[in-house]
């Protein structure tokens, strides 16, 4: 399904990426729109699949996971059977928080959190490396995120 965005659906899909626990009636204030019309709109919005969830964002360090890497995976081959069953290790595995397959050198990249260097090599050895397939892995350490956002710049049509 194909929906045509607006600037008003624009305007509610920048506050909802800002702030996803605003109420509708306070949506409709920061939109100047009615709630009945602000509520029809994001319903659309999210019945289209543009809006897929709402979520609330988590300080990692916070709650002691002072180490964010990212590993990049080889794989023996791609066989469909062994790529199928790494993919379905990788999303029972708690420390992943983002899996990407890719073109290039490796096959996968993984985003990890964890929380100490001990951590970090029992997932390697004794998590990651022991899935079926696995043939290399490579981790770079985060330094210092420079620059995290979830926020998406909405592009409209042009309307002419």
């Amino acid at each position: 399904m194909s929906i045509n965005l607006d600037a008003t659906d624009n305007a509610i899909l920048t506050a909802l990426q800002a702030d996803g626990s605003l109420s509708n009636v306070r949506l409709a204030e920061h939109i100047n729109l009615s709630p009945a019309a602000t509520l029809a709109r994001v319903k659309r919005l999210e019945q289209g699949g543009i809006i897929s969830g709402y979520i609330a964002l988590i300080d990692k360090e916070k709650l002691g996971y002072d180490l964010l890497c990212f590993v990049t995976v080889s794989l023996e081959n791609h066989d469909v059977n062994l790529v199928e069953n790494f993919r379905t290790a990788i999303k029972a595995m708690s420390e992943v928080i983002e899996c990407h397959f890719l073109t290039g050198n490796s096959d996968y990249i993984l985003k990890v959190a964890v929380q100490n260097r001990q951590s970090l090599e029992y997932f390697l050895v004794q998590t990651l490396t022991p899935v079926s397939g696995v043939a290399r892995l490579q981790t770079s350490i985060v330094l210092n995120e420079v620059k995290g956002k979830t926020v998406l710049q909405v592009c409209l049509e042009d309307s002419a």
